[in-house]
């Protein structure tokens, strides 16, 4: 990776985008607090800054050092006289590391913000019941280890991206914008928390069958939903500029796909939902909303704008069905849609580049490997970790702290102090 020239439209163009993506984060995390209860919403805000501020530090320390970045030192092994590599062989702390403004230095802001985004995807599937020093222990094993690891492979010049040169299979596996390297990454990790935490008290009656809890504030999760939309913009195009390397009037086509299939998505989750249960369901809107800027990054750079349409509709679709199904048959609680939003949705995206992208042979099995691998090592790992720390520190709080709100128990103050207290002894008067 080169430097640019100075005031390149393409460094400006990309360190702009990728000022952007923390506007995705705000609005995730606003999401997830409003569809959580009440009594839970300043502890999800701070757990959010918690696992940023934990994701950030360990990638610091040694994250990036083990992602790397296309050029620099990694490990490898040779099978039949192909090279595959696996791991950065980087230095700790950034040491090494020139920033000049090159493509590399850039990768690097924006590798800040995309190992944030992934760490907090998990809160809005363990809302109401994750201690925040849990969660801030899974967060530093995201953070130094499976991230970097699989974003090594797919944006650091790892076996995933060496298929296209080693096999012949297309491009290799390609993710532009991160559906699978942060999204699923992100959500599959959500599942395995949800599913060792347990569903929240009163989720599910005696007979299995769920209750509704509904979020306690639709007016901060829809203004999340348009912050993300804002910040996926920028979240895409810096993609597309460091991983695509499209040129600067290309911008145009991934900034019309990633709308496309958010519109579309909206429109289909609507019309599901109004068809399902005969009225649009505001929550599955909101969460098809961000499944489909989930699923437009895969291919934001290489899709046309009526396969992003229609691949935004599908996960709109997908979404909404996923969230009934995984409720419903298979008995897990995930209070932000955080496991369909990301995880489902960021598979699709990877298969849609399968389905609709350019004709490039062997595309297709490249983009199902890296479905595969996800799926086969990243899941069972994440699996692993989470049951690992749940045994050494349980990760739930107690039945008594869930009740009274983890506001209260791990914060000692409410969110909203005046909805327990009159406003007149509040304020004094």
């Amino acid at each position: 990776m080169n430097s640019f020239p100075p005031f390149d439209p393409r460094m400006i163009l990309c360190l702009t985008s990728i000022f952007l993506i923390p506007l995705a984060i705000v609005g995730l995390a606003l999401m997830n607090a409003g569809l959580g209860r009440s009594r839970n919403a300043a502890h999800l805000l701070v757990s959010t800054l918690g696992v940023l501020s934990v994701a950030v530090a360990v990638y610091f320390v040694c994250g990036y050092a083990f992602q790397g970045s296309p050029g620099l030192a990694s490990y490898w092994f040779k099978t039949e006289g192909k090279q595959w590599d696996w791991i950065g062989g980087g230095k700790f702390f950034f040491r090494g590391v020139v920033f000049d403004g090159s493509l590399r230095s850039l990768n690097l802001l924006f590798q800040l913000f995309c190992v944030g985004l992934a760490a907090m995807i998990p809160l809005g599937s363990g809302g109401g019941r994750w201690k925040l020093s849990a969660s801030a222990i899974s967060s530093a094993v995201l953070a130094g280890w499976t991230y970097p690891l699989f974003a090594h492979w797919v944006w650091g010049g790892g076996w995933l991206a060496q298929l296209g040169t080693n096999f012949g299979l297309g491009q290799g596996f390609v993710d532009v914008g991160g559906s699978t390297t942060i999204h699923a990454v992100g959500g599959l990790t959500g599942l395995c928390v949800a599913w060792i935490l347990g569903p929240r008290l009163g989720k599910y009656s005696p007979q299995g069958m769920p209750a509704a809890i509904p979020g306690h504030d639709m007016v901060m999760a829809g203004l999340g939903c348009l912050l993300a939309f804002v910040g996926w913009l920028g979240l895409n195009s810096a993609g597309a500029v460091l991983f695509a390397n499209i040129p600067l009037s290309q911008v145009v086509l991934v900034g019309v796909n990633t709308v496309l299939s958010t519109a579309f998505a909206i429109l289909a989750a609507a019309i599901y939902t109004r068809i399902r249960f005969g009225k649009p369901d505001t929550s599955l809107c909101m969460n098809g909303c961000v499944g489909g800027l989930v699923a437009s990054s895969a291919g934001c750079a290489v899709l046309g704008p009526p396969t992003a349409a229609l691949t935004g509709a599908l996960a709109g679709i997908l979404v909404a069905a996923s969230v009934e199904f995984l409720e419903l048959r298979l008995k897990v609680d995930d209070p932000g849609g955080s496991i369909s939003m990301h995880g489902v949705s960021g598979l699709w995206g990877a298969i849609a580049v399968a389905l609709f992208a350019p004709n490039h042979a062997g595309q297709w099995l490249a983009q199902l490997t890296g479905i595969a691998t996800v799926l086969g090592l990243v899941l069972p790992f994440s699996y692993g970790v989470q049951w690992g720390i749940d045994r050494v520190w349980p990760m739930r709080v107690s039945p008594e702290a869930e009740r009274l709100g983890l506001d209260l128990h791990e914060l000692g103050a409410g969110a909203y102090p005046e909805f327990m207290i009159h406003g007149d002894e509040f304020l004094g008067s």
